[in-house]
């Protein structure tokens, strides 16, 4: 695809003449895709940065701000489950107007909550300035996908999605590093966790005008699916309100559960109904139709649920079942962070050359359902070494399944519906990790808590509120008395130990779809 000259974007119309003019158009040399991608990379490193940089301050910055397991689970779940329901917006509107514009608007909007999260006062506060990270994140995740599958045939896509991987691992280990050390900085503290993206984001702002030079497609009378967009995400945040909540406001079997799942059910068919009869559907229902990209959405949605569910309490199981300091639980996670950063690589250069995909779906849903399984056998006490060949496994099946996912999708449409394909995709992974962090973190509350109370009997001491159990303060371990500290520590390596295992079966069940899918060759250019 020519890239267009000067500043601005040349303007193409959306016509039937589109995928041909992609087809046809002199295919771009590595260097020029290389430096139109890199401010790009750069936007994409910004936010993963952004997003991790947190994970290791969060248990210090939730016990700080006076929140409790809920609230750790919500700050994580709120840019989740935003990010969920703008994913599509972005991925509409990227087949629609300038790519490029989104792009640097959705990193001014990841940048400005981020600030705004570290003048957070209160964990309300600092959840509704993540939910507005999520929107952010969302097009930025959507926008990168479908801005690649622009400029690169779907075969030699899988090379340049390798390239995405590293730059997800890079700052995916960098993140919980860099917040480690912030946080442990007297004289900077958490809030900077928040700060430190931003002069990133204005090199990337920078970056991204210089080198990001692409068509505009437009077509007339474009209209976004704004009730569609309302009622998924409504329907969404019902359902996590409602497994946030069972089991602690009220019981599981009660009227509120009836009334919050039906509610989320006819949300549901509702949504269904807007997308199967709107003009310009946010979801187009018609791409179901294909049964590769049917099972692709569902394989996205049940590792996102594995992946996002198991890995975002990493961080509590170094801080407060070791005793970790967040520096060194940014370190320790490194073997899974270099497993991904190995697969993604390596398995993008190898489908770039044989065209081939499946087999390396197939073999990191293998190493997802195993990594987690191994990690549900982990205590507070189990020996680093095993905990890190765990992990490992872990980031190598992640590292397969994430970009090729997404790949094998695109390998399926044509031009014209490349955004819409890319961030459906991309939604539901977002959707399972909603879900996943939610359910997996309401049943780690529960366990904690039931743990705490049995240790303390064990060891003949008052309970006194449940230390660290459902809706009580994440304790600070350096605060608890002698005899209390190995009681929370062992309750939390179970705890975190056993979310794993009820993760493990979703990953299975990930790997079943995956070994459904008929494997298609990946075309060698985008009109094929």
């Amino acid at each position: 695809m020519a890239a267009a000259t000067g500043t601005a974007e040349a303007e193409i119309p959306r016509a039937a003449g589109a995928e041909q003019a992609s087809a046809g158009a002199p295919a771009m040399t590595h260097r020029e895709i290389m430096e139109a991608l890199s401010g790009l990379l750069l936007g994409m490193f910004v936010a993963i940065l952004s997003s991790t940089v947190v994970s290791n301050a969060l248990p210090q910055i939730v016990a700080e701000l006076g929140g409790g397991q809920s609230a750790y689970t919500w700050v994580v779940t709120a840019s989740l489950l935003t990010m969920t329901a703008s994913t599509p917006l972005w991925g509409k509107l990227a087949d629609r107007t300038s790519k490029k514009m989104l792009v640097q608007c959705a990193i001014v909007v990841f940048v400005l909550a981020s600030a705004g999260a570290g003048l957070s006062q209160t964990t309300g506060q600092l959840i509704a300035f993540r939910a507005v990270q999520g929107l952010g994140m969302g097009g930025l995740v959507s926008l990168a996908q479908t801005i690649l599958a622009a400029m690169v045939s779907p075969r030699e896509r899988g090379r340049y999605s390798g390239y995405f991987g590293a730059t997800f691992a890079v700052a995916t280990v960098g993140g919980p590093l860099l917040g480690g050390v912030i946080t442990d900085t007297s004289w900077l503290g958490w809030r900077w966790c928040f700060y430190v993206a931003v002069p990133f984001a204005v090199i990337a702002l920078v970056v991204l005008q210089k080198t990001l030079k692409l068509p505009v497609v437009r077509r007339e009378g474009v209209r976004i699916d704004w009730l569609g967009a309302l009622l998924v995400s409504a329907a969404v945040s019902l359902l996590l309100i409602w497994v946030t909540l069972a089991g602690k406001e009220y019981p599981w079997a009660s009227w509120q559960t009836l009334a919050m799942t039906g509610g989320a059910v006819l949300l549901g068919l509702a949504f269904l109904r807007v997308e199967a009869t709107a003009a310009d559907p946010i979801i187009p229902l018609r791409l179901f139709r294909n049964r590769t990209i049917t099972l692709t959405a569902g394989a996205s949605l049940f590792v996102g649920i594995a992946m996002f569910g198991a890995t975002v309490f990493l961080s509590q199981y170094f801080q407060l079942a070791r005793g970790q300091s967040p520096t060194m639980s940014g370190l320790m996670t490194i073997p899974m962070i270099a497993g991904l950063f190995l697969s993604s690589t390596v398995s993008g250069l190898v489908i770039t050359r044989t065209g081939r995909w499946k087999r390396w779906l197939v073999t990191g849903a293998v190493l997802v359902s195993v990594g987690l399984g191994l990690l549900g056998t982990m205590r507070h006490d189990t020996e680093y070494w095993r905990v890190g060949v765990f992990m490992a496994l872990l980031g190598l099946g992640i590292g397969m399944m994430m970009q090729n996912l997404v790949l094998a999708t695109q390998n399926q449409v044509s031009v014209s519906e490349l955004g819409s394909a890319s961030s459906t995709i991309t939604f539901f992974r977002s959707l399972g990790g909603a879900v996943g962090v939610s359910a997996l973190g309401a049943v780690l509350s529960e366990r904690i808590s039931g743990y705490v109370r049995d240790g303390m009997a064990r060891a003949g001491l008052d309970a006194g509120g449940s230390l660290g159990g459902s809706g009580s303060a994440i304790p600070d371990l350096d605060a608890l008395p002698a005899p209390v500290r190995p009681v929370v520590e062992a309750a939390y390596g179970h705890g975190i130990g056993d979310i794993y295992l009820f993760a493990a079966p979703v990953a299975v069940v990930a790997l079943v779809l995956v070994v459904c899918i008929r494997e298609v060759p990946l075309k060698t250019h985008h009109g094929d």
